[in-house]
């Protein structure tokens, strides 16, 4: 399906599924949540050259078909619109799976983009690696494994996180079988040491973002795709080092219990989660997460009605508050500051 029909049918797909509930509507200079709808399930932001912004997210099947890592282009980081699918068909190196929670950096002249490859419950899920030369594509699969579990000695290796600082090249990932980190190779195809772990076992979708000295480790605990049962929080951790120790508020280690809830279900919204941090041209923050509508929680075909949310990022005495603690916004917001 060429993108200009998938555009076509997702707005017609809106129009019978209908938008997750308002409170009202924005007007100008503001927002009301969801932002892009209506799957962008583990959102990944990048600005491309151009200043141009592309939300990149999970694999959904939207009542049309399977969307193999769908694509969102927004200039103002609030509108976002639907460009097409990283990958025409899912990589061969794999027998079968699903590309999970893809992670986008941009690197020197093009950008890079790691994902998960597995089927639910994968003995054996593995990451990936692809590069282009521009956001929309055309992508270039690495044809291989950057690591599976079996090869990195980790269980459930996906949600990957990419850092790269003063040359060197980091991946985080992991679920609910510890957040590790690991360097990886110069040219960031495979693992150049042993895993670090970062935390015990109630975590996956790990995002780095780093501000005043401090690495901050966000997290989500719970469960990611049970409807309106979904149980999804934030939390996070802080060290002085990418590898840790990261420890919470409470200066509790987070292998041993530690993390300091960011985000959390409402009356509106529940489970929100796997989150990217974005700064905009005042350098405020901004939470990127999906999260489900309590009252419509589910497509017509029954897949989890993921939209993208974005809510500003307060820190407070060095730490991150989002909606003073109340869960996800529902009334207009004010909009980031773009130029």
């Amino acid at each position: 399906m060429t993108p200009c029909l998938r555009v076509a049918m997702l707005a017609l797909l809106a129009a019978a599924c209908g938008p997750a509930p308002h409170v009202a509507p924005p007007t100008a200079g503001t927002y009301v949540n969801p932002v892009a709808t209506p799957v962008a399930a583990d959102p990944s932001v990048v600005r491309a050259a151009d200043g141009t912004y592309y939300l990149f997210a999970t694999q959904d099947d939207w009542g049309d078909g399977a969307y193999l890592i769908p694509t969102f282009r927004s200039e103002d980081l609030v509108s976002w619109t639907f460009v097409g699918d990283v990958f025409d068909a899912a990589p061969g190196w794999k027998d079968e799976g699903f590309l999970w929670a893809p992670d986008v950096s941009r690197r020197g002249d093009g950008y890079v983009l790691y994902y998960s490859y597995s089927t639910w419950g994968d003995p054996n899920p593995c990451i990936g690696r692809a590069t282009a030369a521009r956001p929309e594509g055309p992508w270039t699969d690495l044809g291989r494994a950057v690591f599976c579990s079996d090869d990195i000695g980790v269980e459930n290796s996906i949600d990957p996180f990419f850092w790269e600082d003063g040359g060197a090249q980091t991946l985080v990932w992991g679920s609910f079988a510890g957040i590790h980190a690991v360097e990886l190779t110069a040219d960031g195809t495979a693992p150049a040491d042993a895993p670090v772990r970062l935390t015990d076992d109630r975590f996956e979708a790990a995002f780095v973002a780093r501000r005043a000295g401090f690495y901050y480790l966000f997290l989500s605990s719970g469960s990611c795709c049970a409807g309106a049962a979904s149980t999804y929080e934030v939390y996070v951790g802080r060290s002085a080092s990418l590898t840790g120790p990261y420890v919470d508020r409470a200066g509790l280690d987070l292998r041993s219990g530690g993390g300091t809830r960011v985000l959390a279900g409402n009356a509106t919204w529940v489970g929100p989660g796997h989150v990217a941090v974005v700064a905009d041209a005042d350098s405020i923050d901004w939470l990127f997460y999906h999260a489900i509508p309590r009252a419509d929680p589910r497509l017509p075909n029954g897949v989890n009605r993921r939209p993208a949310l974005i809510d500003r990022v307060a820190w407070v005495d060095g730490w991150p508050v989002v909606h003073d603690g109340a869960g996800p916004s529902t009334n207009p917001q004010a909009a980031p500051v773009i130029r």
